[in-house]
């Protein structure tokens, strides 16, 4: 299974209940959840321990914080960290309040985030 169809279920009621209109994409045997055209969150499969996990984007200025939260790592898809991206296990997503604080956190820095350049046709 590529990402968790019950953890992308949940995060789709909290963007419902918080009114936030999110775009879905498949990504890199993933979900990633658009936000005003920008890669807000998503969910993918630790290949190493076949468990899932959610990858926030909270901004360089909140990676250190997050990184001193339980089950909280920092993202390397590549061998190479991506500040500003954390990873969350599912242990650390057991709780809908959890969950939701996480996703906040995704929401706070989406208006200062930067949009991806799109490639031209």
């Amino acid at each position: 299974m590529a990402y968790d169809e019950f953890l992308a279920d949940r995060i789709r009621r909290s963007l419902k209940e918080k009114a936030i209109t999110a775009e879905e994409k498949k990504m890199m045997g993933g979900l990633c959840f658009m936000v005003d055209g920008k890669m807000c969150l998503g969910l993918d499969t630790d290949k190493k321990t076949d468990t899932a996990r959610l990858m926030c984007r909270i901004g360089e200025g909140q990676y250190e914080d997050a990184l001193r939260k339980a089950h909280c790592t920092p993202m390397d898809f590549t061998g190479r960290v991506m500040k500003g991206y954390v990873f969350v296990t599912e242990k650390g997503l057991d709780s809908d309040s959890d969950l939701n604080y996480w996703i906040q956190r995704c929401l706070d820095f989406n208006p200062s985030a930067k949009s991806s350049k799109r490639k031209s046709k």
